[in-house]
């Protein structure tokens, strides 16, 4: 079918957004709308003594200036860890936070004490959004400023500054997954110890379009315009944790999004703040981000140090890996911030090799830095960088090939399933294939050559590769519920709970559609982040969109064509027994009688056809186990002597996704994805000084990657379907982020390492390089 599953169809969405007609938060205009400006604390720890607003009130335009005391008196609750509060099962609570789960409190507005540079402190509102920018400066906040903790290390050390009273040293919790005592023994036996000290760089989710927030009050309704990931979660993280209202009570509203990569998923406070506000002032209030503020406020990811062991046989075989992590929480728990270096990745701990023992250790702890959170992998990224470096590190101590350990430790074809020790089965995979299709499309054996002419012109060269596996659409997350409207002119809508945040979904579920139920493409619109048919959504994040939605949605497609068989029946004139259909129509068995589908929709809208009005459909899919899509990725780099600075000469991508809907949304993910790995790897890096000011809070310092950073990459992809749902579908948004960094410095090393460097820590920048040169030299 030239538009079903498998056809590179170009995105249908592209022409309304590149051409300036998208429905994006930012432009949205709502009648008599107020401005809100968020007051912002300029030290990253200090007692708030005083808050005068009297001076911004006077302002011109203003008419309100809210502070955490307002908030408080109104009976306001504060922002939510969705560890401690949301999960339904209660699997979260004991894993993360212990049995007696205890999460610090987090205002909207501060209240008593501020713990990063940014914590809001108060909310001013003006007519216009000038006036409220202007007042915002004359509203005085007396400070007395105490120590701050930075330092993802340090903070646990004795003498350290406390953040919270209640919780000693800093530590927010400790996490321990795996078999320790199996994990010692096979250390203690082991013919070979390798270890590498790590550490995993913070950076910024840097999306298109910052955030911005409207609310307005609708009777005794509060909604919301938000670009969000998931609306459903939002109205009931607003309901529940914040106003104290039934959920039918808030209404979020979401348009286009302008990227989110995990940060969109989240309550922020000035949500709350604009819906607060409008219910004060009965005007709808709108806040804006400019992208200095999203620095400032916006959830962080990463930031972790760790130490990786692995324990080898005679035999070169992988007996155990150990891992310990500290992970930086900042200031406060965010939604979803203990789950990410903890739950997100505990499945996969030995990746895609046979191990005999894992042991995984994760302390979480409080700085006085911005919230981390999910970033576009969500802990995958961070586990997968430790293992794929250890193994490199392993195989230069054993003086093998990277290449060669892999294959001696890769799960094979023929042992699936694969049942991993750390509580998943793994359904189906060619570790290895990928791996040799890999290395022969970047010429791996090749290298040598290359290395003799860079080194001709004072450049070094390396290569390097890291394999990688992600977890998705597991049963932990739940499913989702979908609905398909036959409308009366002849297009159908497709309603998912989800909301994409650009990654083609009105393409790939009319793909899907057209090819499940055959009518034709262009008659196919999507409708998301729906809460009038859709009562419950885990939301768009983690890969799993077009797998469940687009699974659940053939459920309600079915649906709708068994509701409609009684109107084609009455059209048609024959019992309902004889009605089949196919192909977008419905047929008398034995005949060429047919009726097409938004025949009988506009029919039974007429009322020419049975008692119901409208052909709806309603469905629901829940993965009964979770998927794992994987590739090799290989990258060269060439460094030049003199300067440090870091060239990607060639990139080298092998995917096995299952079934791909579309090749060239699948293209556009993996292009992004690496775009986002390779910039961590190479200059993304968020830096606070002692004091805990944010260094690189412009795009002037910090790094974001250019066209210009990257080189054209080659990716191919291997179509081993997946065995534990029907489309046979694995995910793919997240898959890029998390083979490139490890694959990017283990190849920097390998240039490296002919001078004796054989540790790095990201990110590679000239500068950081450049030392590491120097010093070689000098010793």
């Amino acid at each position: 079918m030239r538009f079903g599953i498998g056809q590179p169809v170009p995105r249908k969405e592209d022409d309304r957004l590149v051409t300036g007609h998208g429905t994006y938060t930012g432009d949205l205009a709502r009648p008599n709308l107020h401005h809100g400006v968020v007051v912002r604390s300029p030290h990253a720890h200090a007692v708030v003594e005083t808050i005068d607003g009297s001076a911004a009130l006077a302002a011109p335009g203003v008419v309100a200036v809210l502070t955490g005391e307002d908030a408080a008196a109104d009976g306001l609750g504060h922002l939510p860890c969705l560890a401690d509060t949301f999960d339904p099962t209660g699997e979260m609570r004991p894993h993360i936070l212990g049995h007696e789960a205890r999460v610090p409190p987090r205002p909207i507005l501060a209240q008593g004490r501020v713990r990063f540079v940014g914590d809001a402190v108060a909310f001013v509102i003006a007519e216009t959004a000038a006036q409220a920018r202007d007042a915002a400066q004359l509203v005085g906040v007396s400070y007395s400023q105490l120590p701050a903790i930075i330092g993802t290390s340090r903070a646990a050390e004795p003498g350290q500054q406390q953040i919270w009273d209640d919780w000693p040293n800093n530590i927010a919790f400790t996490f321990e997954t795996g078999d320790r005592l199996a994990t010692d023994a096979a250390f203690a036996a082991a013919d070979r110890l390798v270890a590498v000290d790590l550490v995993n760089n913070r950076v910024v989710a840097n999306t298109m379009e910052p955030r911005v927030a409207v609310g307005e009050i609708d009777g005794d309704v509060l909604r919301i315009y938000v670009g969000c990931q998931g609306p459903h979660n939002l109205r009931n993280m607003l309901a529940d944790s914040i106003f104290g209202l039934p959920p039918e009570k808030i209404d979020v509203v979401s348009g286009d999004v302008g990227g989110g990569f995990g940060m969109k998923y989240m309550l922020y406070g000035e949500y709350a703040l604009v819906l607060w506000a409008a219910r004060r002032l009965g005007h709808p209030v709108k806040w804006s981000s400019d992208r200095c503020e999203a620095f400032l406020s916006d959830a962080q990811g990463r930031d972790h140090v760790t130490r990786m062991e692995l324990a080898l046989d005679a035999s070169h075989r992988f007996l155990a890996l150990r891992s310990t992590t500290t992970a930086n929480m900042g200031a406060y728990y965010s939604n979803l911030g203990p789950a990410v270096p903890t739950i997100e990745g505990e499945h996969i701990l030995t990746s895609v090799y046979k191990v005999g023992a894992a042991h995984n250790v994760v302390r979480g702890v409080f700085t006085n830095t911005v919230p981390t959170d999910a970033y576009r992998g969500a802990g995958r990224p961070e586990l997968n960088y430790r293992i794929e470096r250890v193994i490199d590190a392993a195989a230069r101590e054993l003086l093998l090939d990277p290449d060669e350990l892999r294959y001696r430790n890769f799960i094979a074809a023929d042992d699936f399933p694969y049942d991993n020790g750390c509580g998943e089965t793994l359904d189906s995979g060619d570790f290895a294939g990928n791996t040799s299709e890999a290395m022969r499309l970047a010429d791996w054996h090749g290298i040598n050559g290359r290395r003799a002419k860079a080194e001709a012109c004072s450049h070094l060269r390396g290569i390097g590769m890291a394999y990688y596996v992600d977890e998705v659409a597991g049963p932990m997350l739940g499913g989702e519920e979908a609905a398909v409207r036959v409308e009366a002119n002849r297009t159908l809508t497709a309603i998912i709970g989800t909301v994409a945040t650009g990654q083609g979904h009105e393409t790939a579920f009319a793909q899907i559609l057209h090819e499940h139920l055959g009518v034709p493409y262009e008659s196919i619109v999507l409708k998301q982040g729906d809460l009038e048919y859709i009562p419950a959504s885990t939301g768009q994040g983690g890969s799993r969109t077009v797998l469940i939605c687009g699974l659940a949605l053939q459920v309600a497609a079915n649906d709708a064509v068994e509701k409609g068989k009684e109107a084609a029946a009455e059209l048609l004139e024959v019992a309902v027994t004889d009605i089949e259909f196919s192909g977008g129509n419905y047929r008398v068995a034995g005949t060429d009688r047919t009726i097409d589908l938004f025949e009988v929709s506009a029919a039974m809208a007429d009322g020419r056809a049975g008692p119901i009005r409208v052909l709806l459909g309603q469905g629901e899919y829940f993965p009964s186990a979770t998927t794992f899509p994987n590739g090799c990725h290989v990258c060269e780099v060439d460094i030049a002597r003199e300067t440090g600075a870091v060239t990607i000469a060639n990139y080298v991508v092998v995917d096995d996704f299952g079934r791909v809907v579309n090749p060239l949304l699948l293209a556009g993910q993996i292009h992004g994805g690496i775009a986002q790995g390779a910039g961590q790897a190479l200059i993304e890096h968020t830096v606070y000084d002692d004091d805990g000011q944010l260094l690189t809070a412009t795009f002037m310092d910090y790094g974001m990657p250019r066209a210009s950073d990257l080189p054209s990459f080659n990716t191919s992809y291997r179509e081993i379907l997946c065995t534990t749902n029907p489309l046979g579908m694995k995910g793919a948004g997240e898959a890029g982020t998390i083979g490139a960094p490890p694959a990017v410095v283990n190849a920097i090393i390998d240039a490296l390492a002919p001078l004796g460097i054989t540790d790095f820590d990201m990110p590679a920048t000239p500068y950081r390089v450049w030392r590491a040169i120097q010093a070689a030299s000098i010793t």
